[in-house]
Protein backbone atom coordinates (compact mmCIF):
# COMPACT_ATOMS: atom_id res chain seq x y z
CA UNK A 1 0.00 0.00 0.00
CA UNK A 2 2.76 2.16 -0.03
CA UNK A 3 2.70 2.57 -3.89
CA UNK A 4 -0.97 3.61 -3.90
CA UNK A 5 -0.30 7.26 -2.97
CA UNK A 6 2.06 7.45 -6.09
CA UNK A 7 -0.89 5.67 -8.30
CA UNK A 8 -3.55 7.72 -7.40
CA UNK A 9 -0.99 10.32 -8.17
CA UNK A 10 -0.03 9.31 -11.81
CA UNK A 11 -3.96 8.25 -11.93
CA UNK A 12 -5.02 12.03 -11.41
CA UNK A 13 -2.40 13.26 -13.76
CA UNK A 14 -3.46 11.06 -16.16
CA UNK A 15 -7.26 12.37 -15.90
CA UNK A 16 -6.37 16.02 -16.26
CA UNK A 17 -4.27 15.48 -19.55
CA UNK A 18 -7.47 13.35 -20.65
CA UNK A 19 -9.69 16.16 -19.64
CA UNK A 20 -7.67 18.34 -21.41
CA UNK A 21 -7.34 17.01 -24.80
CA UNK A 22 -10.73 16.36 -24.59
CA UNK A 23 -11.71 19.85 -24.80
CA UNK A 24 -8.84 20.58 -27.33
CA UNK A 25 -10.34 18.17 -29.69
CA UNK A 26 -13.08 17.50 -31.45
CA UNK A 27 -16.34 14.90 -31.48
CA UNK A 28 -14.49 12.05 -33.28
CA UNK A 29 -11.23 12.54 -30.76
CA UNK A 30 -13.44 12.13 -28.13
CA UNK A 31 -15.31 8.92 -28.99
CA UNK A 32 -11.72 7.76 -29.59
CA UNK A 33 -10.72 8.30 -26.40
CA UNK A 34 -13.88 6.53 -25.01
CA UNK A 35 -12.78 3.87 -27.28
CA UNK A 36 -9.85 3.00 -25.92
CA UNK A 37 -10.73 3.33 -22.22
CA UNK A 38 -13.07 0.59 -23.02
CA UNK A 39 -10.65 -1.21 -24.52
CA UNK A 40 -7.61 -0.38 -21.52
CA UNK A 41 -10.42 -1.93 -19.33
CA UNK A 42 -10.96 -4.77 -20.93
CA UNK A 43 -7.37 -5.58 -21.64
CA UNK A 44 -6.18 -4.75 -18.39
CA UNK A 45 -8.15 -7.52 -17.08
CA UNK A 46 -7.38 -10.10 -19.94
CA UNK A 47 -3.60 -9.44 -19.10
CA UNK A 48 -4.30 -10.01 -15.21
CA UNK A 49 -5.64 -13.61 -16.77
CA UNK A 50 -3.04 -14.33 -18.98
CA UNK A 51 0.06 -12.69 -17.69
CA UNK A 52 -0.55 -13.12 -14.27
CA UNK A 53 -2.14 -16.31 -13.62
CA UNK A 54 -1.04 -17.95 -17.21
CA UNK A 55 -4.80 -19.14 -18.27
CA UNK A 56 -5.49 -18.05 -22.04
CA UNK A 57 -8.85 -16.79 -23.18
CA UNK A 58 -10.34 -16.77 -26.36
CA UNK A 59 -13.73 -15.66 -24.73
CA UNK A 60 -13.71 -12.44 -23.01
CA UNK A 61 -16.20 -10.93 -25.55
CA UNK A 62 -18.57 -12.91 -24.35
CA UNK A 63 -18.37 -11.21 -20.95
CA UNK A 64 -18.19 -7.81 -22.39
CA UNK A 65 -21.46 -8.71 -23.86
CA UNK A 66 -22.97 -9.89 -20.28
CA UNK A 67 -21.75 -6.41 -19.03
CA UNK A 68 -23.31 -4.37 -21.92
CA UNK A 69 -26.24 -6.28 -21.82
CA UNK A 70 -27.00 -5.80 -18.11
CA UNK A 71 -26.58 -1.96 -18.58
CA UNK A 72 -28.59 -2.11 -21.58
CA UNK A 73 -31.57 -3.81 -19.75
CA UNK A 74 -31.10 -1.94 -16.77
CA UNK A 75 -31.60 1.59 -18.29
CA UNK A 76 -34.05 0.72 -20.94
CA UNK A 77 -36.37 -0.78 -18.11
CA UNK A 78 -35.35 0.76 -14.89
CA UNK A 79 -33.83 3.93 -15.92
CA UNK A 80 -31.23 3.71 -12.51
CA UNK A 81 -28.47 6.01 -12.04
CA UNK A 82 -25.44 4.42 -14.56
CA UNK A 83 -22.95 4.51 -11.36
CA UNK A 84 -25.60 1.72 -9.81
CA UNK A 85 -26.08 -0.12 -13.13
CA UNK A 86 -22.30 -0.27 -13.47
CA UNK A 87 -21.75 -1.98 -10.29
CA UNK A 88 -24.37 -4.27 -11.08
CA UNK A 89 -23.38 -5.34 -14.49
CA UNK A 90 -19.81 -5.65 -12.72
CA UNK A 91 -21.31 -8.12 -10.46
CA UNK A 92 -22.89 -9.70 -12.51
CA UNK A 93 -20.35 -10.53 -15.05
CA UNK A 94 -18.16 -11.95 -12.09
CA UNK A 95 -20.91 -14.20 -11.19
CA UNK A 96 -20.94 -15.79 -14.37
CA UNK A 97 -16.83 -15.58 -14.69
CA UNK A 98 -16.61 -17.42 -11.03
CA UNK A 99 -19.15 -19.95 -12.79
CA UNK A 100 -16.98 -20.53 -15.93
CA UNK A 101 -13.23 -20.22 -13.82
CA UNK A 102 -14.78 -23.35 -11.39
CA UNK A 103 -15.89 -24.76 -15.13
CA UNK A 104 -12.19 -24.16 -16.72
CA UNK A 105 -10.34 -24.55 -13.18
CA UNK A 106 -8.59 -28.04 -14.35
CA UNK A 107 -8.44 -27.45 -18.25
CA UNK A 108 -4.38 -25.93 -19.27
CA UNK A 109 -3.09 -24.52 -22.88
CA UNK A 110 -5.57 -25.66 -25.47
CA UNK A 111 -8.11 -27.08 -24.17
CA UNK A 112 -8.64 -24.07 -21.89
CA UNK A 113 -8.00 -21.96 -24.96
CA UNK A 114 -10.93 -23.97 -26.88
CA UNK A 115 -13.37 -23.88 -24.34
CA UNK A 116 -13.21 -20.21 -23.47
CA UNK A 117 -13.39 -19.60 -27.64
CA UNK A 118 -16.55 -21.89 -27.13
CA UNK A 119 -17.72 -19.22 -24.85
CA UNK A 120 -17.49 -16.60 -26.71
CA UNK A 121 -19.06 -17.49 -30.24
CA UNK A 122 -21.70 -19.01 -28.24
CA UNK A 123 -22.87 -16.50 -25.55
CA UNK A 124 -24.15 -13.79 -27.75
CA UNK A 125 -26.06 -16.07 -30.00
CA UNK A 126 -28.59 -16.01 -27.30
CA UNK A 127 -29.80 -12.19 -28.22
CA UNK A 128 -31.23 -14.49 -31.64
CA UNK A 129 -32.77 -16.65 -29.37
CA UNK A 130 -34.55 -14.52 -27.27
CA UNK A 131 -34.95 -10.89 -29.48
CA UNK A 132 -37.75 -9.93 -27.22
CA UNK A 133 -35.31 -9.47 -24.45
CA UNK A 134 -32.61 -9.07 -25.46
CA UNK A 135 -33.61 -7.33 -29.07
CA UNK A 136 -32.29 -9.72 -32.13
CA UNK A 137 -30.06 -8.83 -34.47
CA UNK A 138 -30.91 -5.40 -34.13
CA UNK A 139 -29.55 -4.88 -30.31
CA UNK A 140 -30.73 -2.28 -27.66
CA UNK A 141 -30.98 1.16 -27.41
CA UNK A 142 -29.16 2.48 -24.93
CA UNK A 143 -29.41 6.60 -24.21
CA UNK A 144 -27.46 8.15 -21.83
CA UNK A 145 -27.27 11.71 -21.08
CA UNK A 146 -24.45 14.41 -19.63
CA UNK A 147 -25.69 15.64 -16.10
CA UNK A 148 -27.73 18.81 -15.95
CA UNK A 149 -25.11 20.26 -14.00
CA UNK A 150 -22.74 21.08 -17.03
CA UNK A 151 -25.07 22.41 -19.13
CA UNK A 152 -27.25 21.79 -22.02
CA UNK A 153 -24.23 22.51 -24.50
CA UNK A 154 -21.87 20.10 -23.02
CA UNK A 155 -20.85 17.54 -25.74
CA UNK A 156 -21.95 13.92 -24.85
CA UNK A 157 -18.97 12.72 -26.75
CA UNK A 158 -16.96 14.93 -24.12
CA UNK A 159 -18.76 13.89 -20.98
CA UNK A 160 -18.42 9.79 -22.83
CA UNK A 161 -14.76 9.97 -22.85
CA UNK A 162 -14.46 11.22 -19.20
CA UNK A 163 -16.78 8.51 -17.42
CA UNK A 164 -15.03 6.23 -19.48
CA UNK A 165 -11.59 7.10 -18.82
CA UNK A 166 -12.58 7.46 -15.16
CA UNK A 167 -13.43 4.20 -15.09
CA UNK A 168 -10.48 2.66 -17.22
CA UNK A 169 -8.11 4.74 -14.52
CA UNK A 170 -9.56 3.25 -11.27
CA UNK A 171 -9.55 -0.24 -12.82
CA UNK A 172 -6.07 0.20 -13.15
CA UNK A 173 -5.09 1.70 -10.01
CA UNK A 174 -7.01 -1.26 -8.07
CA UNK A 175 -5.79 -4.22 -10.37
CA UNK A 176 -1.81 -2.27 -9.77
CA UNK A 177 -2.74 -2.84 -5.79
CA UNK A 178 -4.16 -6.38 -6.63
CA UNK A 179 -0.98 -7.29 -8.55
CA UNK A 180 1.41 -6.45 -5.76
CA UNK A 181 -0.56 -8.17 -3.07
CA UNK A 182 -0.26 -11.45 -1.75
CA UNK A 183 -3.36 -12.48 -4.87
CA UNK A 184 -1.06 -11.13 -6.82
CA UNK A 185 2.39 -13.00 -5.66
CA UNK A 186 -0.04 -16.37 -5.61
CA UNK A 187 -1.04 -15.91 -9.50
CA UNK A 188 2.45 -15.61 -10.55
CA UNK A 189 3.78 -18.81 -8.03
CA UNK A 190 1.06 -20.78 -9.80
CA UNK A 191 1.74 -19.53 -13.52
CA UNK A 192 5.26 -20.54 -12.78
CA UNK A 193 4.67 -23.83 -11.69
CA UNK A 194 1.31 -24.68 -9.97
CA UNK A 195 2.76 -28.29 -8.49
CA UNK A 196 5.40 -26.23 -6.37
CA UNK A 197 2.81 -23.57 -5.80
CA UNK A 198 0.27 -26.40 -4.14
CA UNK A 199 3.51 -27.78 -2.47
CA UNK A 200 4.22 -24.04 -1.06
CA UNK A 201 0.35 -24.40 0.39
CA UNK A 202 -1.44 -22.33 -2.20
CA UNK A 203 -4.59 -23.19 -3.75
CA UNK A 204 -4.26 -23.17 -7.30
CA UNK A 205 -7.69 -23.98 -8.40
CA UNK A 206 -8.52 -20.73 -6.26
CA UNK A 207 -6.05 -18.73 -7.95
CA UNK A 208 -7.44 -19.53 -10.94
CA UNK A 209 -10.56 -18.82 -10.30
CA UNK A 210 -9.94 -15.56 -8.44
CA UNK A 211 -8.35 -14.62 -11.93
CA UNK A 212 -11.12 -15.52 -13.89
CA UNK A 213 -13.59 -13.75 -11.67
CA UNK A 214 -11.34 -10.84 -12.00
CA UNK A 215 -10.92 -10.58 -15.79
CA UNK A 216 -14.09 -10.89 -15.93
CA UNK A 217 -15.28 -7.85 -13.81
CA UNK A 218 -13.05 -5.98 -16.39
CA UNK A 219 -14.53 -7.39 -19.18
CA UNK A 220 -17.90 -6.23 -17.42
CA UNK A 221 -17.11 -3.18 -16.81
CA UNK A 222 -15.61 -2.50 -20.35
CA UNK A 223 -18.98 -4.02 -21.67
CA UNK A 224 -20.73 -1.52 -20.04
CA UNK A 225 -18.74 1.13 -20.85
CA UNK A 226 -19.56 0.05 -24.10
CA UNK A 227 -22.79 0.27 -24.21
CA UNK A 228 -23.17 3.90 -23.52
CA UNK A 229 -20.61 5.34 -25.73
CA UNK A 230 -21.73 3.44 -29.02
CA UNK A 231 -25.83 3.53 -27.64
CA UNK A 232 -26.14 0.55 -29.24
CA UNK A 233 -26.16 -2.81 -27.83
CA UNK A 234 -26.21 -5.65 -30.51
CA UNK A 235 -24.57 -9.25 -31.01
CA UNK A 236 -22.78 -8.16 -33.82
CA UNK A 237 -20.11 -6.09 -31.73
CA UNK A 238 -19.27 -8.75 -29.54
CA UNK A 239 -18.29 -11.62 -32.05
CA UNK A 240 -15.26 -13.57 -31.36
CA UNK A 241 -12.95 -11.23 -33.38
CA UNK A 242 -13.48 -8.85 -30.51
CA UNK A 243 -12.01 -11.61 -28.13
CA UNK A 244 -9.17 -11.80 -30.04
CA UNK A 245 -8.51 -8.35 -30.57
CA UNK A 246 -8.10 -8.20 -27.03
CA UNK A 247 -6.05 -10.87 -26.63
CA UNK A 248 -3.86 -9.75 -29.03
CA UNK A 249 -3.56 -6.15 -27.66
CA UNK A 250 -2.44 -7.85 -24.19
CA UNK A 251 0.08 -9.80 -26.42
CA UNK A 252 1.54 -6.36 -28.23
CA UNK A 253 1.25 -4.57 -25.06
CA UNK A 254 2.58 -7.04 -22.90
CA UNK A 255 1.68 -9.70 -20.82
CA UNK A 256 1.64 -9.07 -17.10
CA UNK A 257 1.75 -5.43 -17.32
CA UNK A 258 -1.07 -3.46 -16.51
CA UNK A 259 0.89 -0.31 -18.50
CA UNK A 260 0.82 -3.04 -21.85
CA UNK A 261 -2.75 -2.67 -21.96
CA UNK A 262 -2.30 0.97 -22.39
CA UNK A 263 -0.12 0.50 -25.47
CA UNK A 264 -1.99 -2.27 -26.58
CA UNK A 265 -4.98 -0.44 -26.83
CA UNK A 266 -3.84 2.40 -28.35
CA UNK A 267 -2.43 0.23 -31.45
CA UNK A 268 -5.74 -1.82 -32.15
CA UNK A 269 -7.70 2.02 -31.86
CA UNK A 270 -5.67 4.16 -33.72
CA UNK A 271 -3.58 2.35 -36.24
CA UNK A 272 -6.55 0.96 -38.00
CA UNK A 273 -8.43 4.55 -38.02
CA UNK A 274 -5.12 5.83 -39.49
CA UNK A 275 -4.79 3.10 -42.14
CA UNK A 276 -8.05 3.68 -43.69
CA UNK A 277 -7.50 7.53 -43.84
CA UNK A 278 -4.26 7.13 -45.61
CA UNK A 279 -5.86 4.71 -48.18
CA UNK A 280 -8.67 7.29 -48.63
CA UNK A 281 -5.94 9.84 -49.00
CA UNK A 282 -4.82 7.52 -51.92
CA UNK A 283 -7.81 6.72 -53.74
CA UNK A 284 -8.00 3.47 -52.92
CA UNK A 285 -11.44 1.10 -54.03
CA UNK A 286 -13.31 0.77 -51.45
CA UNK A 287 -12.95 -2.82 -51.71
CA UNK A 288 -9.42 -2.45 -51.92
CA UNK A 289 -9.13 0.03 -49.00
CA UNK A 290 -11.29 -2.43 -46.67
CA UNK A 291 -8.29 -4.49 -46.60
CA UNK A 292 -5.40 -1.89 -45.66
CA UNK A 293 -6.54 -1.74 -42.11
CA UNK A 294 -6.31 -5.53 -41.61
CA UNK A 295 -3.26 -5.37 -43.12
CA UNK A 296 -1.61 -2.55 -41.75
CA UNK A 297 -2.69 -4.39 -37.94
CA UNK A 298 -0.77 -7.50 -39.16
CA UNK A 299 2.15 -5.60 -40.23
CA UNK A 300 2.74 -3.84 -36.55
CA UNK A 301 2.06 -7.47 -34.82
CA UNK A 302 4.85 -8.75 -36.66
CA UNK A 303 6.90 -5.65 -36.02
CA UNK A 304 6.18 -5.63 -32.40
CA UNK A 305 6.89 -9.51 -32.05
CA UNK A 306 10.10 -9.08 -33.70
CA UNK A 307 11.67 -6.16 -32.21
CA UNK A 308 9.85 -6.24 -28.74
CA UNK A 309 8.88 -9.80 -27.61
CA UNK A 310 8.24 -9.08 -24.33
CA UNK A 311 5.39 -6.46 -25.87
CA UNK A 312 6.01 -2.73 -25.96
CA UNK A 313 6.32 -2.15 -22.14
CA UNK A 314 9.00 -4.71 -22.56
CA UNK A 315 10.82 -3.13 -25.28
CA UNK A 316 10.47 0.28 -23.46
CA UNK A 317 11.61 -1.03 -19.93
CA UNK A 318 14.43 -2.71 -21.97
CA UNK A 319 15.63 0.50 -23.57
CA UNK A 320 15.10 2.89 -20.23
CA UNK A 321 17.87 -0.14 -18.42
CA UNK A 322 20.41 0.09 -21.56
CA UNK A 323 20.26 4.22 -20.81
CA UNK A 324 20.01 5.02 -17.81
CA UNK A 325 20.50 1.11 -15.97
CA UNK A 326 18.13 -1.21 -14.33
CA UNK A 327 15.50 0.27 -11.75
CA UNK A 328 14.87 -0.63 -8.33
CA UNK A 329 11.79 -2.47 -9.44
CA UNK A 330 13.87 -4.92 -11.90
CA UNK A 331 16.19 -5.58 -9.36
CA UNK A 332 15.73 -9.17 -7.86
CA UNK A 333 15.56 -7.55 -4.46
CA UNK A 334 17.59 -10.77 -2.86
CA UNK A 335 20.71 -10.30 -0.74
CA UNK A 336 23.84 -10.99 -2.04
CA UNK A 337 26.05 -14.01 -1.08
CA UNK A 338 28.52 -13.30 1.76
CA UNK A 339 32.31 -12.78 -0.17
CA UNK A 340 34.35 -16.35 0.39
CA UNK A 341 37.70 -14.56 1.68
CA UNK A 342 40.81 -16.96 1.77
CA UNK A 343 42.81 -15.69 5.23
CA UNK A 344 46.19 -14.39 5.06
CA UNK A 345 49.18 -16.65 6.71
CA UNK A 346 48.43 -14.27 9.47
CA UNK A 347 45.38 -15.17 10.26
CA UNK A 348 45.79 -18.81 9.55
CA UNK A 349 43.07 -20.61 11.56
CA UNK A 350 44.39 -22.42 14.58
CA UNK A 351 45.51 -26.58 14.33
CA UNK A 352 44.31 -29.22 16.40
CA UNK A 353 46.64 -28.47 18.70
CA UNK A 354 46.61 -25.67 19.14
CA UNK A 355 42.85 -25.84 20.34
CA UNK A 356 43.21 -28.58 22.78
CA UNK A 357 46.49 -26.14 24.13
CA UNK A 358 44.27 -23.44 25.05
CA UNK A 359 41.21 -25.36 25.83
Amino acid sequence: MRTLPRRLGVAIIVAAIVAFLSIKLNAFRDYQIAEIAVDVTAVAGLTVLTGLSGQISLGNGAFMAIGAYTTALLLLHLNWPFYLVLVIAAAVTAVAGGIVGIAAARLRGPYLAGATLLLGVALPSIAYVYPGTFGGDQGLNVVFTTPAFLGANFPLTRWQAWVATLVALITLVLLANLDRSRIGRNWRAVRDNDVAAALDGINAAAARIRAFVVSATSAGLAGALLAIVTGLVAPGAFTITLSIALLTAAVIGGLGSLAGALWGSLVIVLVPTYATDVATSHGLSSSTGANIPVAAYGVVLILVMLLFPLGIQGGLQRLISAFFGPSQKSRTGRTAPMPHVTPSADQAPASQHEKEGTS
